[in-house]
């Protein structure tokens, strides 16, 4: 299925911020459930359009999710997906990794939805790679170590969606993957909205809002 279009105003924005013979990176924040992977997928497929198909690397932050077995033994297996139940100081070495640009290949885990689990060394980013699009919650957060990846992106853009659409989509996603209807709401509740409450907190660091359906 073909990624739905995304604005030429917003590829054209984030294409001028590859430098001449360089590397960017632009970020896209956002809360669970606004359609950050729906945008990035857009961009990805526009600006590979006009930049060359090995031009642009996709990396998201999801990829830092901690293991399960890691989230038991600190205990928080009750709030995967809150912002230290990641691996951000690998997250961020990650980013100056590929800012820096001296390898022929930087690799980065990525997110199994099947498993639940992180999966390293799954996503090559290659030096031609001149611009690398990062996706994930937390990017704009004002506390330790997240509040240092933002040096390390050219631009962070937040997605904005419509609460009630975000909330109706999360609670699809969560039965999607297994949840009973009741066990998803819960989760929500208990979970993904004081996460959604930091996220949103985050939203006036951004450098551009980016309303999505």
């Amino acid at each position: 299925m073909s990624p739905a279009p995304v604005s030429a105003a917003l590829v054209a924005r984030a294409a001028a911020l590859v430098p001449a013979g360089g590397r960017a990176v632009l970020g896209v924040a956002g809360s669970p459930g606004a359609g950050k992977s729906t945008l990035v997928a857009a961009l990805l497929a526009a600006l590979r359009a006009e930049l060359g198909a090995d031009a642009v690397a996709h990396v998201p932050m999801d990829g830092f999710h901690l293991a399960d077995v890691e989230l038991a033994r600190l205990g928080r297996s009750g709030r995967k997906g809150a912002p230290d139940t990641f691996d951000a100081g690998g997250y961020l070495a990650l980013l100056r990794r590929i800012r820096a640009r001296t390898e022929d290949v930087v690799y980065a885990p990525q997110f199994e939805r099947d498993l639940e689990q992180p999966v390293a060394g799954a996503i090559p980013v290659p030096r031609a790679a001149r611009l690398v699009l990062t996706e994930g919650n937390y990017l704009l957060l004002d506390a330790p170590v997240w509040r240092d990846v933002p040096a390390e992106l050219d631009e962070v853009w937040f997605c904005a969606a419509d609460d009630t659409v975000r909330r109706a989509r999360l609670l699809a996603r969560h039965v999607a993957f297994g949840k009973s209807p009741e066990a998803a709401a819960a989760w929500v509740a208990a979970v993904d909205d004081p996460n959604t409450a930091l996220v949103e907190a985050s939203r006036g660091r951004a450098d551009l809002v980016v309303p999505v359906g």
